[in-house]
């Protein structure tokens, strides 16, 4: 760091919570991984790459040979807090906007002998194994067109 001008206390002071908060996160999400965990890990993300902007910055006006315009400062000075704030709504959204519970499948033998339940009586067989008449006047009777007595 000290190649650009800036001494690694600053850079460690800049990037050190930015490293800390990603790594308790990432293993927050790892060990209780939320409903938008993909929104929770562009956020951490989205706030390292906002604490690095200021010395990837610096590197990119050495490379170009750019330090002298102040102009670039300016931009980057608006630039990082939107980064920071992108960051945030990341978070707020993963949090505010949670993904529509989805119901449990019923297996489709279930719904086929609920059905059959309620249309045809109960499937229980006589020791022949013949399945039991309905009696007249139930409502499983009535249904098949029998006379009510």
């Amino acid at each position: 760091m000290e190649a650009i001008g800036v001494p690694w206390f600053i850079a460690v002071r800049y990037l050190g919570p930015p490293l800390l908060l990603l790594l308790v996160g990432g293993a927050l999400l790892v060990w209780r991984p939320p409903a938008r965990r993909g929104l929770v890990w562009a956020a951490l993300v989205t706030n390292l790459v906002a604490a690095a902007l200021p010395f990837l910055w610096i590197g990119l006006q050495i490379v170009t040979d750019q330090a002298e315009r102040t102009v670039f400062g300016l931009v980057m000075t608006l630039f990082q807090p939107l980064v920071v704030v992108v960051a945030w709504l990341l978070v707020l959204t993963a949090l505010i906007h949670r993904p529509p519970a989805v119901a449990e499948a019923v297996p489709a033998a279930a719904v086929e002998r609920a059905t059959a339940v309620r249309t045809e009586g109960p499937k229980t067989r006589t020791p022949t194994g013949e399945r039991p008449q309905a009696v007249a006047g139930t409502r499983a009777g009535a249904r098949r067109g029998r006379p009510k007595t």
